[in-house]
């Protein structure tokens, strides 16, 4: 048997097929391609193909995807629509419980949470061994939590979301607002008064988001990953020194401030959806 699993955000679609070892990796733009049309294709060329595991960028709740913002999808109930014309098993979860799930394996521990920063922002907690899911599994949602309005509009509608100034979408918005052409990076930013406001407006946010996270969760340890923070290693740093200053002090007691070692969360994540889809 074949098992495909693929990780979709906001910006990539990165898939790996194996039967006890890797026989195809693949990495695409996640805004070129319909999800169940790829699924589809690799199911046309490898009919073997017995288990799909996806960590998805959205809402999704017992196989059916909630919301896709930033996701091209034609068919929401896609556990059903796979599972009812193939003889295969699949499973869907959002990315970063795929990920706090590789995260805990990784660490060994049962108290962790999770906070990423890439297209998006997102959090995600396991709370002694169990992941926190809430009633339609969307618990800590930390990217759509109110923060500041904006002259934006989320993908979930509102223009007040923290994902608005922490995450690289919301800071590509805000370049466009003040007019700052180039590619995200914060050595350009520094470059102009509206960049460095626009990188302060991040770091606050930043700080709030982790600071929410670690007083409301209490974990053991607090990895940081996604694309933002792998590109800008001083963020780690940031928050290992001034997390104190925002979090509660109880929270922060004993508390690990680490950067994910996994290459790839969403995958491994994906992987773990086999075996122990509801941790």
């Amino acid at each position: 048997m074949k098992k495909l699993c693929i990780d979709i955000g906001g910006t990539q679609l990165r898939s790996e097929l194996h039967d006890g070892e890797i026989i195809l990796e693949d990495v695409r733009s996640s805004k070129m391609y319909d999800l169940v049309d790829y699924i589809e294709s690799l199911l046309r060329e490898h009919p073997e193909i017995g288990f799909i595991g996806i960590s998805y960028a959205g809402q999704v709740h017992d196989g059916i995807i909630l919301s896709a913002p930033n996701i091209k999808v034609s068919t929401r109930n896609i556990k059903e629509h796979f599972e009812s014309r193939y003889d295969l098993r699949l499973e869907i979860d959002n990315d970063l419980n795929c990920a706090i799930m590789a995260e805990a394996d990784f660490c060994n521990c049962k108290n962790i949470a999770a906070l990423y920063i890439g297209t998006g922002t997102g959090s995600a907690v396991v709370d002694h061994g169990k992941l926190i899911r809430g009633a339609g599994n969307q618990a800590f949602e930390i990217g759509h939590i109110p923060h500041r309005q904006t002259p934006f509009t989320c993908g979930c509608g509102k223009n007040n979301c923290l994902e608005l100034y922490a995450s690289g979408s919301g800071l590509e918005r805000w370049m466009r607002y003040h007019h700052i052409e180039g590619d995200l990076s914060f050595p350009l930013l520094e470059r102009s008064e509206a960049g460095r406001e626009i990188k302060k407006q991040f770091e606050e946010a930043l700080f709030f988001a982790a600071a929410t996270l670690v007083t409301l969760s209490n974990p053991e340890i607090l990895v940081l990953g996604g694309g933002v923070v792998n590109h800008n290693d001083y963020l780690v740093t940031l928050l290992q020194t001034r997390l104190p200053e925002f979090a509660f002090a109880p929270s922060m007691r004993n508390l690990q401030i680490v950067q994910s070692s996994l290459q790839q969360p969403g995958i491994a994540g994906a992987r773990l959806l086999e075996n122990n889809p509801d941790i």
